[in-house]
């Protein structure tokens, strides 16, 4: 039997934390070796086990994967949460890239300077509010079922969970508009599997501080 999958990253979010959220969601079982020091990186940059000299990487089923959109899809898919065919999937890859660019706005917030945060934050909730949450909640309200794809758990679903509890750390009410995605909300969250993942003591990662931004900053020299 195979190991459990080995995640390389530092000890927080960043472009990792989706993957976390996607292997937890499967009921995926796995180990973090964490980057803590500029010596860690350059250790696996040293050993040849980055294909590109970056992270995050992942260990599993023999391969060394590197590359969070590829190691994303094929976790997707080896766990039956890419849908059934490739319109689907289409689907299912059109939900997780808006989400990821929301996202990602969110994940650069904290390395961005004082003096630009608070209109960025600004930002972020008008592109959630105006741009992304109105999608969602539509394709919830026209087909009626309680999925984004095939009235099936996928990716999707658990991205765009990851994505509103990211937002309302920045506004507790942001989904004050949304009664589709409120109710949303309230069932991915409750199956098993992610729920176990919301509880305190999982491997879920806190919002990025000061503190882990000082950090990431030392080891990836920015």
């Amino acid at each position: 039997m195979a190991g459990k999958p080995k995640l390389h990253y530092t000890k927080g979010r960043g472009k990792m934390e989706s993957i976390r959220w996607l292997l937890a969601a499967a009921g995926v079982e796995f180990e973090e070796e964490f980057i803590e020091t500029k010596e860690d990186l350059e250790k696996l940059r040293s050993d040849g086990v980055l294909l590109f000299q970056q992270v995050p990487m992942v260990e599993i089923d023999g391969m060394r994967m590197v590359q969070t959109r590829a190691i994303l899809s094929y976790i997707a898919a080896k766990y039956n949460l890419y849908g059934k065919d490739l319109k689907e999937r289409a689907w299912i890859d059109m939900y997780v890239e808006g989400t990821t660019d929301l996202m990602g706005m969110i994940m650069y917030l904290p390395f961005q300077p004082a003096d630009t945060k608070e209109k960025n934050l600004a930002l972020i909730i008008e592109r959630a509010t105006a741009r992304y949450f109105p999608v969602y909640e539509k394709a919830l309200k026209d087909h009626g079922q309680d999925y984004l794809v095939g009235n099936k758990l996928s990716w999707a679903d658990v991205h765009l969970l990851e994505a509103i509890l990211m937002v309302e750390e920045c506004k507790a009410d942001v989904l004050s508009a949304f009664p589709q995605l409120q109710a949303f909300k309230g069932r991915i969250s409750n199956i098993p599997t992610i729920k176990k993942f919301l509880q305190p003591g999982s491997q879920r990662k806190p919002p990025t501080d000061e503190k882990f931004v000082a950090v990431v900053r030392k080891i990836f020299n920015i």
